[in-house]
């Protein structure tokens, strides 16, 4: 009998595959009116003024916002919701992981050669990686736990590593 799991959906599809263009785009008009200010108001002569400090900190400082912004918003919202949608499903002789998307990847039990979690989390939530080697190939597949992560996965964990006939190692 296969047992089904899968990670929730807080967010509607479009945003979780199109959420990077908005971020981006929102920057860049926001860079955009900097520069807009900046051609409004700048004073343009060859000689350095104090008058020209100002604008040129007001420049810097909006694109390090653009360019930052958008970067920690995508970076920690990939962490966090990367996998939503996905699907986990351990049927008799294998394990399926099925992406949000439609493509589908799986293992057989004596393939996997270990799970294990990463030993050091910089961008949470902790993930557990199940890796084999199939037909000479190294391949692995994660699951997400914690906060953000698949609800249940404990209990996939588990059946997986009984299955698999492997521990879970965990730092």
């Amino acid at each position: 009998m296969s047992e089904l799991f899968q990670y929730p959906m807080p967010f509607p599809g479009w945003w979780l595959d199109y959420y990077y263009y908005v971020t981006w785009t929102l920057a860049m008009l926001f860079l955009a009116a900097g520069w807009a200010v900046f051609y409004r108001y700048g004073k343009f002569s060859y000689g350095v003024d104090f008058g020209c400090l100002w604008k040129t900190s007001l420049l810097v400082v909006m694109t390090t916002i653009a360019l930052g912004g958008p970067q920690y918003y995508n970076t920690r919202f990939s962490a966090e919701h990367g996998n939503d949608g996905d699907a986990v499903r351990l049927a008799q002789d294998r394990i399926e992981y099925r992406f949000r998307n439609g493509a589908a990847k799986q293992f057989l039990y004596k393939d996997i050669v270990s799970i294990y979690q990463e030993q050091v989390t910089y961008n949470p939530p902790p993930k557990v990686y199940i890796v084999a080697m199939n037909a000479g190939l190294r391949d692995s597949l994660f699951v997400t736990e914690g906060e953000h992560g698949m609800p249940g996965s404990e209990k996939l964990l588990h059946d997986l590593a009984a299955k698999a006939g492997l521990t879970v190692k965990r730092p």
